[in-house]
């Protein structure tokens, strides 16, 4: 095997440039990944811009990941060289409150790869062997590399427990929104009313399991809730484009007593109807990430052909033109759903 590999570094927002560094040994309770394929997600974005709040720089990205184990520590016995496999990007302390109560996803000194510790952008990744989660033999490496976003919206469909026959809305339709879509029908939801200003991203939804679509640019959001489900509205309902002005559609038009579910992180400090909410005795709910249970759950629904990847999987670029990927997404923000790097690009 190679001594040496590529890094990707971005030193500055909007600077990427590759180092060349050895090889890592994995420790007696890591494995060595052969990296694949990397997604770039809304977050990584944020980073290129120089606005992600948690963020400093340099900083190796990537944390949505394929790759294939190509080396074992001394003390590891539950995996074997030549598996497909996924990394869970998150790193916990293991003793806070939190962490203590199965709550790990919100330790308080969590970091995630690619933002606060080292993230897998290389050609290689040493990593602990507890953050491995094999994948199917037969799930492509492109697939892959989305059960990380896929387990942030089955982890969110899961917020609200009664989803089997429920009624569903879910307010904004980027690559998470048309995940959660699919994951909310894939765990039993009845029916979806998915809102977005992008017609594009709307046919991708509906394409996907949508099963009202509404475009609040050119249509009135209240009256479409109403003609679709009736008086009684919606069980719960998702917001994914985190701005106020959908948390204000779901606030104002949510069934009393029901559930709002907020799954976007906002950008800045909300300005949102408190008193509504509490005069309709909602009950707002959140989703943080994910556990190891919901990347379970996500590699099983896809297995079993519950939710469909390659439709979101809008374009790929080579390892060297990480920045390019970039500029393609700025360029293209209506129409791309996910970019891939394909850091090895010898398999699919």
């Amino acid at each position: 095997m190679q001594k040496t590999m590529r890094q990707q570094v971005m030193t500055k927002p909007g600077e990427i440039e590759f180092r060349e560094i050895p090889v890592p040994e994995p420790g007696p309770d890591q494995v060595l990944v052969k990296i694949k394929r990397i997604g770039v997600c809304g977050s990584d974005i944020h980073v290129y811009h120089g606005t992600h709040p948690y963020t400093g720089y340099p900083v190796t990205q990537g944390h949505e990941v394929s790759g294939q184990i190509v080396s074992l520590g001394e003390y590891v016995k539950d995996l074997s060289v030549g598996q497909k496999v996924t990394i869970e990007p998150q790193v916990f302390c293991g003793r806070c409150y939190p962490c203590l109560h199965g709550k790990y996803n919100l330790c308080e000194k969590l970091k995630v790869m690619g933002f606060q510790t080292t993230g897998t952008a290389s050609e290689y990744f040493a990593v602990d062997a507890s953050k491995v989660t094999v994948l199917p033999d037969e799930m492509t490496y492109n697939d892959g590399a989305m059960i990380e976003p896929l387990a942030v919206t089955v982890h969110a469909a899961k917020r609200f427990p009664d989803l089997k026959g429920a009624k569903c809305a879910v307010l904004g339709c980027g690559p998470i929104g048309i995940l959660l879509i699919q994951s909310l029908k894939a765990l039993g939801a009845k029916a979806v009313f998915a809102t977005d200003i992008s017609d594009g991203r709307l046919a991708l939804a509906k394409e996907l399991g949508a099963d009202y679509i509404v475009n609040t640019a050119k249509e009135d959001f209240a009256e479409k809730f109403l003609e679709a489900f009736g008086p009684d509205k919606a069980d719960v309902i998702y917001d994914c484009a985190g701005s106020d002005i959908t948390m204000d559609q779901a606030i104002q038009n949510a069934r009393k007593g029901s559930t709002i579910i907020l799954v976007s992180v906002f950008g800045k400090r909300a300005s949102v109807d408190l008193a509504k909410l509490n005069d309709s005795e909602l009950d707002l709910n959140t989703s943080m990430m994910y556990r190891h249970e919901d990347y379970v759950d996500a590699i099983r629904l896809v297995n079993e052909g519950k939710i469909q990847l390659k439709p979101l999987q809008t374009a790929h670029f080579a390892f060297e033109d990480y920045l390019e990927a970039y500029k393609y997404i700025d360029a293209n923000r209506e129409a791309t759903m996910k970019v891939l790097i394909d850091v090895d690009p010898e398999d699919e």
